[in-house]
C-alpha cells in the first residue's frame, strides 16, 4: 500500500509538474519572442524615421551591420533600397517564406500596430499610405529564418512604412536575433529536466514515510490481531490510537468486534455446557432403565421409561431450534392471522391442558410477517409457562395497537420478581419453584420465544398480571 501511494502521488505530480512546465516554457517562449519583435519595431521605427530615408537618400542610411540586428529596406516595387552588411545582396524580406505561421502583432499594442493589409488599404477601406514625411503607426511582425554565414538562424522581424517628403513610400524592416532568447528557453527547459527527477524522488519518499508512519497504527492492529488469532484469547484487544482519525475508529470498531465475538464464544460455550449437562441426566436415566429391565424384566416402568424419552426428543428439537436461531436463519416472509392462530392453538391443546384460557381477539384479521410453526411455538411455550405456575386461570387477548399486535399471555399464580424477570429468558435458567425436571422443563422455553420473536422484528417483555400472577406480552409489527 505505501509503495501504491508513494507510486501515484509520484505520478500525479509528475504530470502536474509536466504540464506546468510546458505552460512555462510556451508562456516565457512567447514573451521572450514578443521583447524581440519590440527591439525590431524600434530599430526599424528609428531606421524608416531617420532624416536620411525621409529625404529619399537611402545611401546615406546608418544601418545595423552585426548579425544580430538585421535591416533592409525596399520600396513600393520589391526593390531593395538598403540593407545592412549581412543583408546586401539579398532579395526583399518578404518574399522570405515564415519560420513558422506568420503571428501578426495583437491589436491595442504599444505600437498600435496591425497586420498590413496588401491592398494598402485600414480595416475601413480608407488608404493607409502614409503622409509624405511620416512614418506609419502600422507594423507587420513575423519569425523568419534567415541564413547568415554558414548558419541559418531565427530572427523577429517588424515592417514599418514610411513615406519620403517626394511621395515615395518605402517598408523598412528589421530582425532581431532570438537566438539569446532561444539560449535562455533551452536553458529553463534543461533546469527543469534537471530539477525535475530530484523533486519527483523527494515527493516518493516524503510520501512513503508520510504513509508509513500514518499506516503504523494499522501495522500495529494487524499485529495483535495475528497475536489473538494465534493465542485463541478473545479477551485481549487491540491498541487504540489517540487520534480522531479513520484508524482510531477502526481499532475502536474491531474491539467492539472483539468484543461481540468473545460474548458469542462464551455464550457457545455456556450452551454446549449446559446442553451436555441436561442431556446427560435422561440419556443416564434411560441406560439404566434398559439396562434394569434387561435383567429383571418385570421391574420395567414403560410410562417412566417414555416420558423420558419425550422428554429428551423435546429437548434436542430445542436444541436444534436454537442453534438455526444463532446461525441467523429468518422467519418466512408470509402473512399469519395471530388472532386465529391463539384460537386454532388453544382449541388443538384443550384436552390435555390443566386450565383452559379464556381468550379475547378481534374477529377481524390481525396479521403479521413471518413463520406461522415458530409463532406457533412460541405462543405454546408461553402456554406451557403459564399451565406450570397459574393457580385457576390464564388469559390470552389479542388485540391491535397502533401499528402493532399485541398478544398478551397472563396468568393468575406467583408472578417473577422484578430481579428476575432479564435473567428469566436467558437459556437453561429455571427459577427455584421449577427446577424439578417433571415440571420446571429444560428452560428453554421462553428463550425460544424470545429468540424467535427478535428474529420477526418484535419485543417479548414481562410484566405484573391483573389477575397478581406473570403477564408476557408480544408486541410484532401489523402487516399492511
Amino acid at each position: 500500500m505505501r509503495a501504491r501511494a508513494a507510486l501515484a502521488a509520484t505520478a500525479v505530480v509528475s504530470i502536474a509538474l509536466v504540464a506546468a512546465g510546458i505552460l512555462v516554457v510556451a508562456v516565457l517562449r512567447h514573451n521572450l519572442t514578443e521583447r524581440a519583435g519590440l527591439e525590431a519595431e524600434v530599430t526599424a521605427r528609428t531606421v524608416a524615421g531617420a532624416q536620411a530615408a525621409l529625404n529619399g537618400d537611402f545611401g546615406t542610411l546608418d544601418l545595423p551591420d552585426d548579425e544580430d540586428d538585421l535591416v533592409q529596406v525596399a520600396d513600393a516595387t520589391g526593390k531593395v533600397l538598403a540593407a545592412g552588411d549581412e543583408l546586401r545582396g539579398r532579395p526583399v524580406l518578404s518574399d522570405y517564406a515564415p519560420a513558422s505561421a506568420p503571428t501578426p502583432a495583437p491589436a491595442g499594442t504599444a505600437s498600435g500596430g496591425r497586420h498590413q493589409d496588401d491592398d494598402d488599404n485600414d480595416d475601413h477601406g480608407h488608404d493607409s499610405t502614409p503622409a509624405r514625411g511620416k512614418v506609419g503607426t502600422e507594423v507587420e511582425r513575423r519569425t523568419l529564418t534567415v541564413r547568415v554565414g554558414d548558419e541559418s538562424h531565427a530572427y523577429r522581424f517588424a515592417a514599418v512604412r514610411g513615406t519620403t517628403y517626394d511621395g515615395r513610400t518605402y517598408t523598412v524592416y528589421a530582425g532581431a536575433s532570438l537566438a539569446d532568447e532561444q539560449a535562455t528557453s533551452d536553458q529553463v527547459v534543461r533546469a527543469m529536466l534537471t530539477g525535475l527527477p530530484c523533486l519527483l524522488v523527494v515527493v516518493a519518499a516524503v510520501t512513503w514515510l508520510v504513509t508509513r508512519r500514518a499506516l503504523r497504527p494499522v501495522e500495529g492492529i494487524r499485529a495483535k490481531m495475528a497475536e489473538i488469532t494465534g493465542s485463541g484469547d478473545l479477551a485481549r484487544r487491540v491498541p487504540e490510537p489517540d487520534s480522531r482519525d479513520e484508524i482510531a475508529r477502526l481499532a475502536r470498531t474491531t474491539n467492539q468486534t472483539l468484543v461481540a465475538l468473545e460474548q458469542s464464544v462464551e455464550r457457545q460455550h455456556r450452551f454446549v455446557a449446559d446442553a451436555s449437562h441436561e442431556l446427560r441426566s435422561p440419556i443416564a436415566s434411560l441406560r439404566t432403565q434398559l439396562e434394569v429391565a434387561e435383567q429383571h424384566p418385570e421391574l420395567l416402568d414403560v410410562p417412566d421409561l417414555l416420558q423420558d424419552v419425550v422428554r429428551l426428543q423435546h429437548l434436542a428439537a430445542d436444541l436444534l431450534l436454537l442453534a438455526r436461531l444463532d446461525a441467523g436463519e429468518r422467519p418466512a416472509d408470509t402473512l399469519v392471522d395471530l388472532a386465529a392462530l391463539v384460537r386454532e392453538e388453544v382449541a388443538r391443546r384443550a384436552r390435555t391442558d390443566r386450565i383452559t384460557p379464556a381468550v379475547t381477539a378481534a374477529d377481524t384479521a390481525l396479521e403479521v410477517k413471518g413463520s406461522r410453526n415458530q409463532l406457533s411455538r412460541v405462543l405454546g411455550n408461553l402456554l406451557d409457562n403459564a399451565q406450570r405456575h397459574a393457580s385457576t386461570g390464564i388469559t390470552v387477548t389479542v388485540d391491535a395497537v397502533g401499528d402493532a399486535v399485541v398478544l398478551t399471555v397472563a396468568d393468575d399464580g406467583d408472578g417473577v420478581a422484578p430481579a428476575d424477570r432479564t435473567r428469566v429468558f436467558e437459556r437453561f435458567v429455571r427459577l427455584d419453584e421449577g427446577r424439578s425436571r417433571d415440571e420446571g422443563g429444560a428452560g428453554l422455553g421462553l428463550a425460544i420465544a424470545r429468540d424467535v420473536v427478535r428474529r420477526h422484528d418484535g419485543t417479548l417483555s414481562l410484566t405484573d398480571s391483573p389477575a397478581g400472577g406473570a403477564a408476557f406480552r408480544i408486541s410484532l409489527p401489523r402487516a399492511h
